[in-house]
């Protein structure tokens, strides 16, 4: 397939409908075959305010996703929550995210739903619409979870989690699926204190049955749980090693640096394509479409236009839906602009 020059994307979570957050609040009161529609609905409104701004690429939303990772651990077996690690009230953090303790090997046997995500989006996007699946690597999805007596620590988490995440890479190449982002903010928000050679053997490990099966993304960022950020914001620590990522695009936060690292991008594209963030998903200020033109621009001075994919820093869940509309709306029509500009030039 031709690429498409400063290609317009999203990294995977639309903001909920309001009456999707009350439903979910109150389950108990729906059937199977009201939840099944409910949950096609939520899916519906996504797409549709995703084309309708003008993307490239959509996702379904992830409608179905409560939460970046507590939504996969109830495909997961061996765990059980521990609300006794989490902060109940004050002001909105990390520390209050759910986590749940391992008490025997970790297992999934009915997959972790991302297929059947994806395969919903199949049926109701528009015929011809470029589709993404989003999965969490196995190192962040490890991070609420408490290795309890059966793992060590951490890394031994990822790895009891790594061939699960695997299995079902496997099985959305076999359902159709031509582009799979895989979300490790984790890496991203820890690479200046771990071992960044450690995260690309896990990643590439991860990866390695569906590498050139389909196409291969990457979302690194600095958290944005409430809409905080929780890593250290910087770029230059992942390099040179993420460079070994056997990764087709890469997607990184640029607008929460204020582009200071944009030159570093260059690096990036020596060895693949680039998403960049030019909107700011932890701000209500509606960039203008020549405030998201100049951004691209600045990344166009590092990534040539074939390479260059634009979209939010983020996921869009913490961000209101009349926001969220309104910036992806004035993204695509500045890339757009910048792209016919382009042609024009060539």
């Amino acid at each position: 397939m031709q690429p498409i020059p400063i290609k317009t994307t999203v990294v995977g979570s639309w903001p909920f409908p309001g009456w999707l957050e009350f439903a979910a609040q109150n389950l108990d009161q729906f059937g199977p075959a009201d939840l099944e529609e409910m949950i096609e609905d939520a899916v519906v409104n996504a797409i549709h305010d995703q084309v309708t701004a003008g993307l490239d690429v959509i996702t379904d939303g992830e409608q179905t996703r409560l939460d970046f990772n507590l939504s996969f651990y109830g495909f997961l077996e061996g765990i059980r929550p521990n609300h006794a690690e989490t902060r109940k009230f004050g002001p909105p953090a990390h520390d209050q995210r759910g986590k749940h303790t391992i008490f025997e090997s970790l297992a999934a046997p009915k997959g972790l739903g991302v297929v059947e995500e994806f395969q919903r989006l199949q049926r109701l996007a528009p015929k011809g619409q470029m589709l993404k699946a989003s999965i969490p690597g196995p190192y962040t999805l490890s991070g609420r979870l408490l290795p309890g007596n059966i793992y060590k620590d951490r890394w031994e988490v990822t790895e009891a989690l790594l061939p699960l995440v695997a299995s079902e890479l496997e099985k959305l190449v076999a359902a159709g699926a031509q582009e799979i982002c895989i979300d490790e903010p984790s890496m991203s928000c820890y690479a200046y204190k771990e071992d960044t050679r450690r995260f690309v053997d896990i990643f590439n490990r991860t990866v390695e049955r569906v590498v050139g099966k389909t196409r291969i993304a990457m979302h690194l960022c600095f958290g944005n749980f409430k809409g905080r950020s929780v890593g250290k914001k910087t770029i230059a620590p992942m390099l040179p090693d993420f460079l070994d990522m056997k990764v087709d695009e890469v997607h990184t936060e640029m607008t929460v640096l204020n582009f200071a690292e944009v030159h570093l991008l260059e690096r990036f594209a020596e060895k693949a394509d680039v998403a960049v963030g030019v909107i700011d998903v932890k701000s209500y200020y509606i960039e203008t479409v020549a405030d998201v033109e100049e951004r691209i621009r600045k990344c166009l001075q590092y990534v040539p236009a074939e390479k260059l994919a634009v979209a939010p820093d983020c996921g869009m869940s913490q961000t209101a839906r009349w926001a969220s509309r309104q910036k992806l709306t004035n993204m695509c029509a500045a890339a757009r602009r910048v792209r016919g500009i382009e042609e024009l030039r060539n």
